[in-house]
C-alpha cells in the first residue's frame, strides 16, 4: 500500500550548480535498437572518449541492469515497460546529479521511450536509433541469442516473435550496418556539441 504521506526533501545544491562543477550539461542520451545492433558498445565507447576529455559521464547498460535493480522482471510487455519506466527514474537521477547518461536499451515500444521523454523532459532526452537490418543482427549475435530464439528456447525476444517499434522522430539515426564504428562515434559526439551538452 503507497503512503499518503511522503514529501519531497529538497537538496541544498541544485541541477545547475552540479553542471557547473562537471563543466558541462547533464541529459540521458538513449540508444535504442535491436538486439546486437551495437548500442551497448556504442555507448561504452562515446563514454569513454568524453571521460578521457574530462566530462562525467555513465553507461546504463541493459544486461547489467538486470543482474540487480531490474533482476525480478522477465520479458512481458508488462515487464518490459516497467523495466524502461525504471531506468527513466534513474536517469533523471543522473541528470540531477549533473553527469552525461548513455543508456543501451532495446526498449522496443515507442510508447515506453515516449513515458521517459515526458518524465525527463525534451531538452534533456535525445533519443539515438542505432539502426540496423535484423539480418546483420543475427549475423552478428555475439551472445547467441538469436540463434536460440529461432530454435524455440527463448520466448518473447524482440525481432523474432516479439516486436520492436523504430522511433518514428529520434533525434539522430546511426545506421550502423551502413557506416564504420569510428563515424557513428563521433556522428554522436558531434550531435552532443552542436546540441551545446559539451564544448
Amino acid at each position: 500500500m503507497k503512503s499518503q504521506h511522503i514529501t519531497w526533501q529538497a537538496q541544498q545544491v541544485t541541477k545547475q550548480e552540479r553542471q557547473q562543477l562537471h563543466g558541462h550539461k547533464s541529459a540521458i542520451v538513449w540508444f535504442t535498437g535491436l538486439s546486437a545492433s551495437g548500442k551497448s558498445t556504442l555507448c561504452a565507447a562515446i563514454a569513454k572518449k568524453l571521460h578521457e576529455q574530462g566530462l562525467s559521464t555513465y553507461v546504463l547498460d541493459g544486461d547489467n541492469i538486470r543482474h540487480g535493480l531490474n533482476k525480478n522482471l522477465g520479458f512481458s510487455p508488462e515487464d518490459r515497460s516497467e523495466n524502461i519506466r525504471r531506468i527513466g527514474e534513474v536517469g533523471k537521477l543522473f541528470i540531477d546529479a549533473g553527469i552525461l547518461t548513455f543508456t543501451a536499451f532495446i526498449s522496443p515500444y515507442q510508447q515506453d521511450r515516449k513515458l521517459v521523454r515526458e518524465m525527463v523532459g525534451p531538452d534533456e532526452f535525445i533519443e539515438v536509433f542505432v539502426k540496423c537490418s535484423l539480418e546483420e543482427c543475427e549475423r552478428r549475435d555475439p551472445k547467441g541469442l538469436y540463434k536460440k530464439a529461432r530454435a524455440g528456447e527463448i520466448k518473447e525476444f524482440t525481432g523474432i516473435d516479439a516486436p520492436y517499434e523504430e522511433p518514428a522522430n529520434p533525434e539522430m539515426v546511426i545506421e550502423n550496418d551502413q557506416q564504420d564504428f569510428e563515424t557513428s562515434v563521433n556522428q554522436v559526439i558531434d550531435f552532443l556539441q552542436r546540441r551545446g551538452l559539451i564544448e
